[in-house]
């Protein structure tokens, strides 16, 4: 496969993300009261859930990567919009033959200028030249009897990932004396209920969000946090409560990576008129700081 084959596939991509694609509105410059309330162009939400509207996006927002160097078995977009719901990295991987190949996305993580970015058992380094070759975070993450969904990492290199092939819940590995230690299940604080994924470990390790089915939720899935303790372990889990929950589906919950906003979405499962059902899913996000409301005093 030829460099300006791949470039048709990388314009494909772009065309495909960014369907019915129209320019951004541009702020008016003399307003810039409006502007300055403004987060990257949207009205911010209060301490109440507001559902996330993107605006429509071009071709410009998406950067395809390595272009200089691009090859049939690699490449990447880079998202340069204002959408915080949108993958920071998508890569393209070739994969056990000519037809298949792999997507993986990798969401901005709850710190800003992260040097890494993890999807599932692989990650990404930034270098001077743009990001990295996708690499395995090694044996004791790529093993075939884990399915994992999502990993969160924290600033100092905690992981937490969830599972979907064991459905046993979410996994810990601390780096301690330099060296990673092997993955381990959470506890019973963590891991009670059913469907119990998505994680996300605070920047600073100080509470870790997840969702799942539990008797003293709201519906279905609901989105839950835990609080570390002094000595380092994790407090009861915390239902975030009807602004957050309902009786529908809520997961997928995280951080914007300036730590301002919490995104998370919802769900609800619709019936077509032949009797088949779809699932119609909402982004939706909210000021950080309704977390500090649920911390126990």
């Amino acid at each position: 496969m030829n460099k300006n084959i791949i470039k048709l596939l990388a314009l494909a991509f772009v065309i495909f993300s960014n369907a019915c694609n129209t320019k951004k509105p541009e702020t008016k410059k003399n307003n810039s009261s409006i502007a300055e309330n403004l987060y990257f162009g949207y009205k911010p939400p209060g301490l109440n859930p507001e559902v996330f509207v993107p605006k429509k996006s071009t071709s410009e927002d998406w950067k395809l990567g390595n272009e200089d160097s691009l090859d049939m078995e690699e490449f990447y977009f880079t998202y340069s919009g204002n959408d915080p719901f949108q993958p920071a990295v998508v890569v393209y991987r070739q994969e056990e033959n000519y037809y298949r190949a792999s997507k993986y996305t990798f969401q901005p993580s709850g710190a800003e200028n992260s040097n890494i970015l993890y999807s599932r058992h692989n990650y990404i380094e930034r270098t001077d030249s743009g990001w990295s070759k996708l690499k395995s975070l090694g044996p004791m993450f790529d093993r075939k009897d884990l399915g994992i969904m999502v990993l969160s990492t924290s600033a100092n290199g905690t992981i937490v990932f969830d599972d979907y092939k064991t459905d046993e819940g979410i996994r810990i590995s601390r780096i301690k004396d330099g060296k990673r230690e092997e993955p381990k299940l959470l506890g019973k604080e963590i891991n009670s209920g059913k469907l119990v994924a998505h994680p996300f470990i605070a920047p600073d390790e100080s509470y870790l969000i997840w969702d799942g089915e539990r008797e003293d939720g709201y519906g279905k899935s609901d989105i839950y946090i835990s609080f570390q303790q002094q000595d380092g372990s994790w407090g009861s889990a915390i239902n975030m409560g009807d602004k957050i929950n309902s009786e529908l589906v809520e997961n997928g919950a995280r951080l914007t990576p300036d730590g301002k906003y919490l995104l998370f979405t919802r769900s609800e499962e619709k019936v077509k008129e032949d009797g088949s059902t779809y699932w119609e899913t909402k982004d939706y996000w909210v000021d950080a700081k309704i977390i500090e409301q649920l911390r126990p005093q």
